[in-house]
């Protein structure tokens, strides 16, 4: 039986699967965002939230202890001068997953899994600026006739005389 054993052997040995999960979690903190199959990444969040408490503690020692982790002396030093102050009020979560589809050769679901930012890196989103409403003049209670301009009843008049005309020029009539 299985009971109380945490984490994936991802078909993998021992020795294959920690040195898979060093490179990724070197990779993410490196780069902050990696390309990734689905069960991989949720077991990667386990390995990178580690690396971000020790960074949190700050002390010699968690220092040590991520240095004998991650393979690179440069993310060491980026996750315990960038990386920990930024998540210092955030209890957890660190990464993201977000899920992007399936690969072609053998359909193994797709992901991609970063570090979450306070900034929104989504679509911008339109601010409404608001208009001042049209003041709209009361409208009156009687009807009052309409009158044309002269020069617009002096055309119509005119364009109503040709017409007959017209007609009277035609063989037809």
């Amino acid at each position: 039986m299985r009971h109380g054993i945490s984490g994936r052997k991802l078909n993998r040995t021992t020795s294959h699967r920690l040195a898979m999960f060093r490179n990724m979690v070197t990779s993410l903190l490196d780069h902050e965002r990696i390309f990734t199959t689905i069960p991989k990444a949720k077991e990667l969040r386990r390995w990178a939230d580690w690396m971000i408490t020790l960074g949190k503690r700050g002390d010699l020692h968690a220092r040590r202890q991520a240095q004998s982790l991650v393979r690179s002396k440069d993310t060491v030093h980026k996750l315990f001068a960038e990386l920990a102050p930024r998540f210092q009020d955030r209890q957890g979560g660190y990464t993201r997953i977000v899920k992007a589809g399936y690969r072609r050769g053998d359909a193994a679901p797709m992901c991609l899994i970063e570090l979450v930012s306070d900034k929104v890196q989504g679509p911008k989103q339109k601010t409404k600026t608001k208009k001042p409403e049209p003041t709209r003049e009361p409208v009156a209670t009687t009807a009052q006739p309409t009158t044309r301009p002269e020069a617009e009843r002096v055309s119509v008049e005119t364009a109503d005389s040709a017409a007959p005309s017209q007609a009277s020029d035609s063989p037809e009539a």
